[in-house]
């Protein structure tokens, strides 16, 4: 059994968390305390990178505190202390890495880099249910719509993304367009509970390939954006109220279908029989239930991260470093910097010798 301590700042969330694995392979999350940052970043429209970072840097010692003591596991009883290092904010970035690295220095443990989509792809393991591989999973959130193949190992492999907003992004903007507020996602699902999801025709975005056709796996929601607002603009130019509420729920329920359609097609073509979602993103209610839905349909096993480990957090994190313990990693070099972008099929390098960046 290993234990952890785990630090995440990658963008507008500082965490801390404490977990552990247990006998059986599970994972025990024994303290997790997130401080937001969303009312702040909310005055602005979107997240203010040097803003994210002062606040970063005012929370980290008060969380890192807090699940220590909640875990009661001594900070010299831990096998290793984990910070995401990569992709992310750089200035938000450092104050997980400076505090993981400090921290692993002064009471000689091992200090894990952790790539952050590796953390969210470990999020699955917090739930009842622990996939396993080879398998797909869906990854959506602010900054990334991918779907990567897991397989034995740990090998990772990207098979599908977006070519220009990452889904997250997009329901910030349309949000923004609509005037419902940031963050994009919560407030469209709240309007859209309201609204007939088919009342406005939006296109399915698609990638060309050099070749002729489309990209079966791959993502764009340029196109969607351009609609919503030509739609807006006439409505406006034509006077009278706004549908948001039918805006709202005709956009959702589009942005779902093209997700779950990608998903499953390219699940079946490779012969997967098990789908996983992770990132903020996946705690949308119509696309979980589709989702859930088409699984059925098909026969493919659904497995979702829970709703509290769905958004960026320390204990999705200390999953992705227990599994590196449990693969017989060591520990990352404590010279290691961040880095802004970081391939994840390149996760790998975070744990050689000389530090990846």
């Amino acid at each position: 059994m290993h234990s952890v301590l785990a630090l995440e700042t990658s963008c507008d969330e500082s965490a801390a968390a404490v977990v552990r694995s247990t006998a059986n392979g599970d994972i025990e999350v024994l303290a997790s305390q997130i401080a937001s940052q969303v009312q702040e970043h909310a005055l602005w429209g979107g997240v203010v990178p040097e803003i994210a970072s002062r606040l970063h840097v005012e929370a980290m010692p008060f969380l890192v505190n807090a699940v220590l003591r909640e875990s009661a596991l001594p900070i010299h009883e831990l096998d290793a202390i984990a910070a995401t290092v990569t992709p992310g904010l750089v200035g938000a970035l450092m104050v997980a890495s400076v505090t993981g690295r400090t921290l692993a220095a002064l009471h000689q443990i091992s200090f894990l880099g952790i790539h952050h989509l590796e953390g969210h792809l470990a999020s699955v393991y917090l739930g009842n249910y622990s996939p396993s591989p080879p398998y797909l999973v869906l990854l959506v959130s602010g900054g990334h719509t991918e779907l990567i193949r897991v397989g034995p190992h740990g090998l990772m492999e990207r098979l599908g993304r977006s070519h220009d907003d990452a889904v997250g992004e997009a329901f910030d903007k349309v949000a923004r367009l609509l005037g419902l507020g940031y963050p994009g996602g919560p407030a469209i699902q709240a309007k859209a509970t309201e609204g007939d999801p088919k009342r406005f025709s939006l296109p399915k975005g698609k990638i060309s390939m050099p070749s002729g056709g489309f990209h079966p796996y791959d993502f764009s929601f340029s196109g969607l954006k351009t609609a919503m607002l030509r739609i807006v603009n006439g409505l406006r130019a034509s006077g009278g109220a706004l549908p948001l509420a039918d805006l709202a729920a005709s956009f959702e329920r589009v942005v779902a279908e093209v997700l779950v359609e990608h998903s499953f097609r390219c699940a079946m073509d490779h012969n997967l029989n098990h789908l996983v979602m992770v990132g903020g993103v996946a705690a949308n209610r119509r696309l979980r239930q589709l989702m859930k839905r088409q699984g059925e349909i098909l026969g493919v096993t659904v497995s979702m991260a829970p709703l509290k480990y769905c958004t960026d957090n320390a204990a999705m994190i200390g999953a992705a470093a227990l599994g590196r313990l449990q693969r017989g990693v060591l520990a990352t070099s404590c010279e290691t910097g961040v880095a802004a972008r970081w391939q994840l099929e390149r996760a790998d390098a975070l744990y050689e010798s000389l530090p990846a960046f």
